[in-house]
């Protein structure tokens, strides 16, 4: 069995701007253990994604086709870099892209490719539109959520949800809404950037903690650590944020687990309010800010890449609390002939010595 250590591991996700994938957050775990001397492998969509010019975190770049593209042109492009690099596991990190790579997973893993991913039964059941199923299931309180068939339902769903409230998109975007012309506005915002179809979700006051996690797919929990933003962006992100510990959002968390027996990370999006605790969204992915888990003590990327790898991992229980993480926007210096390597044959491979975090 390789050693994780050594691997050649591919991770997407490198759209590191101020609304970040979780890419270079995994990438920066991986590369935390000193004892890693393996290779990254950076999968993009667009060549100006900021992580391609992170040359200290990232050894070589290859373009993949959008998700709209099928899985055959990514199974072909995935056939493609593997025969280039040697691919021992890829973490993927993008909620459009995953059912795509669940699809992929027996045919890669007849490659020597391994990957730690929920089914798609799994990753339907935390979809925003089953929230409500998915919280009786869990014994979990969900605020009242209902799918919007028209944009006219907007004129009347404050009879049962009333306002505020918040429009969302199956797989990104919510907007906090005050009235009908905040709601519709949003609606077609979500619509043009997303596609259909459209949620709308009672709007609790409160304070929201997120927990990343990572289930054994077995109804086990591997670890989890939990986070309070302290600092948000204008389109709501966290920019900063710490690390407590609080029993009743690993409860939240645990009955997740068993309820669905996930596998592979996600993360959970918990509401404290007067009324108690409520699970907003499930994401069945890493979130940006899982690079904090390691920085705590528990490193989560790390753990599913053995996992991928077909490694057993013990359950992890122990994290520092009160660790903090604070983004940084910066400008990176880039050698134009990447970006037209990139562009013209829609690869970056390059030498490079390894620098440590």
């Amino acid at each position: 069995m390789a050693d994780p250590r050594l691997a050649t591991v591919a991770v997407t996700g490198l759209n590191a701007t101020d609304n970040p994938g979780p890419g270079m957050g995994v990438i920066r775990a991986l590369r935390h253990n000193p004892e890693f001397k393996g290779k990254i492998v950076g999968l993009v969509y667009d060549t100006l994604e900021p992580g391609i010019y992170a040359t200290q975190w990232v050894d070589e770049v290859y373009l993949i086709p959008y998700p709209s593209e099928g899985i055959d042109a990514l199974s072909a492009r995935l056939h493609y870099i593997n025969e280039q690099v040697g691919i021992d596991a890829i973490i993927p990190t993008l909620d459009s892209e995953l059912p795509a790579f669940i699809a992929l997973e027996p045919l890669l893993k007849g490659w020597g490719i391994g990957m730690f991913l929920p089914s798609q039964a799994q990753f339907q059941l935390r979809s925003k539109a089953r929230l409500i199923e998915l919280g009786k299931q869990a014994d979990i309180d969900v605020p009242p959520t209902q799918i919007l068939q028209d944009v006219k339902d907007l004129y009347t769903i404050h009879e049962t949800l009333g306002w505020p409230l918040v429009i969302k998109g199956m797989l990104y975007g919510a907007t906090i809404c005050r009235n009908v012309d905040e709601a519709v506005a949003a609606y077609h915002k979500v619509a043009a950037q997303w596609g259909y179809p459209i949620l709308a979700q009672r709007f609790l006051k409160g304070e929201e903690f997120d927990v990343v996690a990572v289930g054994d797919g077995q109804g086990g929990l591997i670890g989890a650590v939990p986070m309070r933003k302290t600092f948000l962006t204008d389109k709501g992100k966290g920019w900063a944020g710490i690390s407590i510990r609080d029993p009743a959002l690993l409860r939240i968390t645990e009955r997740f687990m068993q309820a669905t027996k996930w596998r592979g990370p996600c993360e959970v999006e918990i509401l404290k309010s007067t009324e108690g605790y409520h699970l907003i969204e499930v994401n069945p992915r890493f979130p940006a800010w899982c690079y904090l888990s390691a920085g705590a003590g528990m490193n989560l990327p790390e753990a599913v890449l053995e996992l991928s790898m077909g490694h057993e991992v013990t359950p992890k229980t122990e994290f520092v609390v009160g660790r903090m993480f604070v983004r940084i926007s910066l400008d990176q210096i880039a050698d134009i002939e990447d970006f037209q390597a990139l562009t013209t044959r829609g690869e970056l491979r390059r030498a490079q010595d390894k620098v440590e975090p």
